[in-house]
């Protein structure tokens, strides 16, 4: 990973570069009433988008199972210790692009400016993007040609996006499949309202609405503006997006036991198949048969 310029230093570069955007872009928002929208996009596209790029680490997540799959086979190490070994190693990495790129975009927007709100953003985005490349590696796993496998990780990330409480509110979702069970499953919707309730919860706003008060507290805004489910504090958003880590590396670490298990099965299958179809197609001569 550190020889690698791909891996992490490029997403490194490309991190910073895209905060300083954001940064500037949203550069000290202040506390009117229009910023509400805009502290809500501006999270959105953190949790969002910031973390869609890990996808860019694939072809080096495709490398690094080839590489598995020739030191699997001479007996080097087992699954577990790779799966261990893979999450461990890009533990300072995504430290690193999760506390310098996202101190930029933080402080220049003007968020809030303790630092334990800080830590709890950075954590978030950490996190998060531990979520995504768990899912790369899974789809990695399973689908190692490169074209096909970006394809298929941002097709997922995509419906998870969809699904997040952003572009479409949650009481707004169709129930059926979106809201249930959709909605809960994409760890978009996690991400999302931490962030809301580590930015919005002992704020208030000037509002400018006809005939309401005038201010809105951020309690308020969470409830009602982004239909936040308040019935719990933004830490077990965090421990359900800690959760979902180990969850997606345990199914990565499943998918590989099963893969190794399928792999000579369904070699030995299609050899068989291949054999009898040689023997339909060319039988033996007359005479041997004789």
């Amino acid at each position: 990973m550190y020889r690698d310029l791909g891996y992490y230093w490029l997403r490194f570069v490309i991190y910073i570069a895209l905060c300083l955007c954001v940064g500037t872009i949203y550069y000290d928002i202040g506390h009117d009433y229009g910023s509400i929208q805009a502290r809500g996009s501006m999270l959105m596209f953190v949790a969002a988008f910031l973390t869609f790029m890990a996808i860019g680490g694939f072809p080096s997540f495709v490398e690094d199972m080839k590489t598995f799959g020739r030191e699997r086979l001479n007996g080097h190490y087992g699954v577990v210790t790779f799966v261990i070994g893979n999450t461990v190693s890009s533990i300072p990495y995504l430290a690193l692009i999760s506390i310098v790129p996202g101190a930029m975009a933080y402080y220049l927007v003007g968020l809030q400016k303790s630092f334990q709100h800080f830590a709890y953003f950075a954590l978030v985005l950490f996190v998060c993007m531990m979520l995504v490349e768990s899912l790369m590696m899974m789809v990695a796993s399973i689908v190692p040609d490169f074209l096909m496998g970006i394809i298929t990780g941002a097709g997922i990330q995509g419906v998870m996006m969809l699904n997040g409480g952003f572009f479409r509110l949650p009481r707004d979702l169709p129930k059926p499949m979106w809201r249930y069970p959709m909605y809960y499953i994409a760890f978009h919707k996690y991400a999302n309202q931490g962030f809301y309730k580590n930015e919005f919860l002992g704020l208030t706003f000037p509002n400018t609405q006809a005939g309401g008060p005038p201010t809105i507290s951020g309690e308020e805004i969470l409830r009602d503006v982004w239909q936040v489910e308040m019935g719990y504090s933004k830490w077990v958003d965090l421990a359900i997006l800690f959760g979902m880590v180990i969850i997606y590396r345990v199914l990565f670490l499943v998918i590989i036991k099963f893969a190794e298990k399928m792999k000579p099965k369904v070699k030995v299958f299609f050899s068989r198949l291949t054999t009898r179809a040689t023997r339909v197609i060319d039988p033996p001569p007359a005479a041997s048969l004789l």
